[in-house]
């Protein structure tokens, strides 16, 4: 599970999933007064950098490990876009033959319009908007690209073509209640005729693994008709995606050479095998070896990872996260990972649905060295894996944070949006003094305790299977309630995370309540629903709260000045309301009962006040920062002897935002 970094953007602004950039700017202390973050601007969308902290302290083969697997994350970076979409590739190869080629004018409104629109292809691995899942339009009409086409000597013809301008394929990910959500859905993890009862049909008689040891069914294929019949195609060497896969796992081979120890090698070894043999019970072995491997400076994320792309929740979309430790922060948040076990006791939930035993939660926060598919340009900003919640409970998980991508938003500034939506002054001063605090308790509350929370009832099946489209929305809800209700506990100060537990939960409360209710309606256009998982997660814990505390006024909506805020009369109040909340998130989780969730999420996290969200847009007119960010990545650049051995490794940052791209194109397009 990741935390996506738009709650850094719009929780920020009161309080940090996606988790997406950094809106408001507060008083941090800066990695160098003189770097650059901002690379560019356009649309709805601002690139940043990142450091790497540390990386120059690295032993020479620790520097040769981060980039053996930075190499090994990008070589699979087209699996991410073809999984987007069937078309992407072929579109964005003749985007780019354009972009490079065109010798005609360009400084007319329809070229900086192309321009943009790449950009936007660019930062969302695909035509389809990597938050909203919505298809981008192009603010150029058919004939223009068609003229581009002609004066570069470019190939675009039919479908691919077409669908750039035409309203087919809209929805890269349909969630919706009442629609068929594969046959809706443009995501390339199933044939053009799957559909919902196909999916459901084939899962009913699958390979689900051992008893009680579910696989990841579905994890790491394609779902197509051939010959009348349902199948799978496999991702792994010798099948589909195989010639990506294959530079993957040569750059994966060259890391486990210099793996930091045994039990590291170990586990890059099951990595391996799995993308060659594609079997999900080998994926199963390197998960739980993957998650028990805690010794060493280097770790990684790589692989078919997170399924919010499938509507069924069953595929993985390719992920790569290359992760150096930051020692001194990572000891100070350890005291989570050792009290897992209180929280889990202390948790309003029924005793029937806590764990006894919380196995393992170790929590770090790390610097990333590099990023792709889906994590790449769009970030998170902390993440908690495996994703299979057996080995979750009997060999426990990783959480991490990833410090330098915090520290970036913080340092690219902001425009000013806290003293627009934030109630009154003391809102305000709560927010700057213990704003950035409560947001990073929250993210590794969300992490490290509430994803490793909970039990599933006996005989009960996985979530993606009980609570079908709405499982993602529900975890991340269920994870955000947990964070929530902990924030404001006495236990933080007496573990040493906090000087005042009260004032920081407070100041947590009120950035949750004006994101959820409010800030997060920057992000859609007006009369759109809320689709994207977590902001449907947001608002329906806000709405849901704010609803049952009406007869006690904990929440009150106000009116001034023809502007709304939601501002919080009982704080105590609201952490019980959490706590309900919670329990009742769990029940549902454990119990698998479907119903329950569709009314909660349908009928307070989908649905969005048309009124208030206009007001909402008026408001944020003046505010120049885009409403979502993500990053270029640095680039590892071996220095070699007359041998050709490599003797150092250097950091070296991109200068724009489209050089990356292009020489990502022409370095790590192993699709054909």
């Amino acid at each position: 599970m990741k935390l996506k970094n738009s709650l850094i953007g719009l929780l920020f602004v009161g309080f940090l999933w996606s988790c997406q950039e950094k809106i408001d700017q507060k008083p941090v202390e800066k990695v160098s007064e003189k770097f650059e973050y901002v690379v560019d601007q356009f649309a709805d969308i601002k690139v940043l950098r990142y450091q790497i902290p540390g990386f120059d302290e690295l032993t020479l083969k620790e520097k040769e490990l981060v980039y053996y697997m930075t190499q090994a994350g990008l070589a699979g970076r087209d699996i991410m876009w073809d999984q987007n979409y069937r078309h992407n590739l072929e579109i964005r190869d003749a985007l780019e033959n354009i972009y490079t080629t065109y010798e005609g004018d360009k400084t007319t409104s329809d070229w900086l319009a192309f321009e943009e629109y790449l950009k936007r292809v660019w930062f969302s691995n695909g035509i389809h908007h990597h938050y909203s899942n919505d298809k981008i339009m192009p603010g150029f009409k058919a004939d223009f690209l068609t003229y581009l086409l002609k004066e570069t000597d470019t190939e675009l013809e039919g479908e691919a073509f077409e669908v750039i301008f035409n309203d087919k394929d809209a929805k890269k990910v349909n969630k919706k209640k009442g629609v068929d959500n594969v046959a809706s859905s443009a995501i390339n993890f199933y044939g053009p005729t799957i559909t919902d009862a196909d999916v459901d049909a084939f899962y009913k008689t699958a390979y689900k693994g051992p008893k009680d040891r579910p696989i990841e069914a579905g994890l790491n294929s394609t779902l197509v008709r051939e010959n009348g019949k349902v199948v799978e195609k496999v991702w792994k060497s010798g099948g589909l995606y195989g010639s990506a896969i294959d530079e993957v796992i040569k750059w994966l081979e060259k890391a486990k050479g210099v793996a930091e120890n045994e039990k590291q090698a170990k586990t890059l070894g099951l990595l391996i095998d799995y993308y060659k043999t594609g079997d999900l019970n080998t994926w199963d072995e390197y998960c739980i070896s993957w998650a028990t491997s805690t010794d060493g400076n280097i770790d990684w994320i790589n692989g078919f990872i997170e399924v919010y792309n499938d509507p069924k929740g069953y595929r993985g979309s390719y992920e790569s996260i290359i992760q150096v430790k930051d020692f001194e922060m990572s000891k100070q948040m350890a005291v989570l990972s050792e009290n897992a076990q209180w929280f889990e006791d202390n948790a309003p939930l029924m005793e029937a649905h806590k764990k006894s035993d919380v196995v393992g939660v170790s929590y770090k926060t790390i610097n990333v060295a590099g990023e792709a598919g889906d994590a790449s340009p769009s970030t998170p900003i902390g993440v908690n894996l495996p994703n299979n919640n057996w080995i979750r409970q009997e060999h426990g998980s990783k959480s991490v944070s990833l410090g330098n991508i915090i520290d970036a938003y913080n340092n690219a500034g902001g425009s000013g949006r806290l003293k627009e939506f934030a109630y009154d002054e003391e809102e305000i001063a709560l927010e700057e003094k213990y704003g950035m605090l409560a947001d990073k308790l929250h993210t590794a509350l969300h992490e490290v305790i509430g994803h490793a929370s909970g039990l599933i009832n006996p005989g009960v099946g996985q979530p993606k299977e009980t609570l079908k489209n709405y499982a993602s929305t529900m975890e991340e809800g269920r994870a955000d309630l947990v964070g929530l209700y902990y924030l404001m506990d006495p236990k933080l100060q007496e573990l040493g995370l906090v000087d005042d537990w009260e004032t920081v939960g407070k100041a947590a409360y009120d950035g949750y309540i004006r994101n959820g209710l409010i800030t997060q309606l920057v992000r859609i256009e007006l009369g759109n629903d809320i689709e994207e998982d977590h902001m449907v997660n947001r608002q329906w814990v806000s709405a849901w709260v704010y609803e049952k505390g009406k007869a006690d006024n904990v929440i009150e909506r106000i009116e001034k000045d023809g502007k709304t805020y939601y501002n919080i009369n009982d704080y105590e109040k609201l952490r019980g309301l959490f706590g309900q909340l919670l329990r009742e998130t769990q029940r549902i989780k454990s119990e698998g009962d479907f119903k329950a969730a569709q009314d909660l999420v349908e009928g307070y996290g989908v649905k969005v006040d048309q009124a208030l969200h206009a007001q909402v847009l008026d408001r944020n007119r003046q505010f120049k920062s885009a409403p979502y960010s993500g990053f270029v990545n640095p680039v590892l650049v071996p220095q070699t002897n007359e041998a050709g051995e490599i003797t150092d490794i250097k950091v070296v940052q991109p200068d724009t935002f489209e050089e990356q791209m292009l020489d990502y194109s022409e370095k790590y397009s192993f699709l054909d």
